[in-house]
């Protein structure tokens, strides 16, 4: 088995293909100090905890993770917080940021006997149309290479070889542009407030999410085009000052923005995940918005649906769970979708509509974050979606 990229998705499936006698070789690009301090999402939902657990790749979240079940929405109609820890399922997300994720998948991959080729890019997946499929590779300082196994995990991204190497009409891509940016803060600052902050306003949205009780993540929505180092430090932290409101409920805790880029959110899906020997998963599977945090959550579980499905046809030569891969996951991809986007349209004010700002919309979002605030039903709905996947 040859799997594409040490992300969650990656390592969760080459841990658990090694822990029932699989053989399985990572290959990933990067080298490993940049794989260990790659800052991403945080949030784990409480389903992904299940699976880390059931495997035993639970340790180091269970240690270091912290609880959390509160989020606080602040607009020009003034605040409220949702526990939603005690509300729908009753579930919680744990804390953990990505980097210590996969540095803990990692360890155990590695010290279990795992191997792990860095500074190996995947070029091309070939004959996935065949048994017998592989890897065109470049090694360090350019050398090819070459890597066959009975089947291909593509792991390595929305950019990476596994896409790159899907014939044209095997899959259909649906994409979504949401015309939306964001300049995503990593902020040495203790965070501000003991919640998942959102913040709407009229310049644009601002986002607060805790990391470690020193560090803050941050997000200003911005114009598309605009530069990650366009802004000055005093001029980000006056703007999420303003956005979310300090002057009414508090200011923010400042410190030296450590890390700093754009993003465009979009959201795509491909179907389906196979072709041949090739399987997707992660964010080459479907690439979905950050406004929900879904995407390393989704990495995970279908990373355990995989290697179920795999172990069942290496060992047991019951190829069933290999051909219903596809299908089982995109339902779970499509609900988190469908959840994102109605995030998105709760957060945002229509963007790139030729007629500017629309009165209408911005009141049916308003109406939205009332039903939010004053519907239990409603707040219901909201905490089995957000905590879920």
């Amino acid at each position: 088995m040859v799997v594409l990229g040490a992300g969650p998705a990656g390592l969760v499936l080459g841990n658990l293909l090694q822990e029932r006698g699989v053989d399985c070789v990572v290959l990933e690009r990067a080298e490993r100090g940049h794989v260990q301090t790659r800052a991403r999402a945080g949030f784990l939902a409480a389903n992904t905890v299940r699976i880390l657990e059931r495997h035993g790749l639970a340790e180091g979240l269970r240690r270091r993770g912290r609880a959390h079940s509160v989020c606080e929405f602040r607009s020009a109609d003034g605040r409220f917080r949702l526990d939603y820890g005690g509300l729908g399922l009753g579930e919680r997300h744990t804390v953990y940021p990505q980097q210590q994720l996969v540095t803990d998948l990692l360890t155990r991959f590695l010290v279990g006997g795992g191997r792990v080729e860095f500074g190996t890019e995947a070029v091309a997946v070939c004959d996935a149309d065949t048994e017998r499929p592989s890897v065109s590779v470049r090694e360090a300082e350019g050398r090819p290479g070459r890597w066959r196994a009975r089947y291909v995990a593509g792991c390595d991204g929305r950019y990476g070889a596994a896409r790159r190497s899907l014939p044209d009409g095997s899959v259909r891509r649906y994409h979504c542009d949401h015309g939306v940016s964001w300049l995503g803060l990593l902020a040495e600052a203790p965070p501000s407030l003991d919640a998942v902050g959102y913040a709407v306003h009229e310049r644009g949205f601002a986002g607060h999410m805790a990391r470690t009780s020193e560090i803050t993540r941050y997000y200003l929505q911005c114009e598309r085009g605009t530069a990650a180092d366009a802004w000055s430090e005093e001029r980000i932290w006056d703007e999420l000052e303003l956005r979310m409101r300090g002057a009414e409920y508090g200011p923010l805790r400042r410190g030296r923005i450590a890390r700093r880029g754009v993003v465009d959110l979009e959201s795509d899906v491909l179907e389906p995940l196979r072709h041949g020997a090739l399987f997707l998963a992660g964010d080459a599977a479907g690439l979905i918005s950050p406004c929900a945090a879904k995407g390393a959550n989704l990495a995970v579980l279908e990373a355990e649906i995989l290697a179920d499905a795999l172990v069942d046809d290496l060992l047991h030569g019951d190829s069933a769970g290999l051909d219903a891969y596809s299908a089982r996951c995109l339902a779970h991809i499509w609900r988190a979708q469908e959840f994102s986007d109605w995030m998105i349209r709760l957060l945002h004010s229509p963007s790139g509509a030729p007629e500017g700002p629309s009165p209408f919309h911005d009141s049916l979002r308003r109406s939205r974050i009332a039903s939010l605030r004053t519907s239990r039903s409603h707040q219901d709905w909201f905490a089995e979606h957000y905590v879920g996947v």
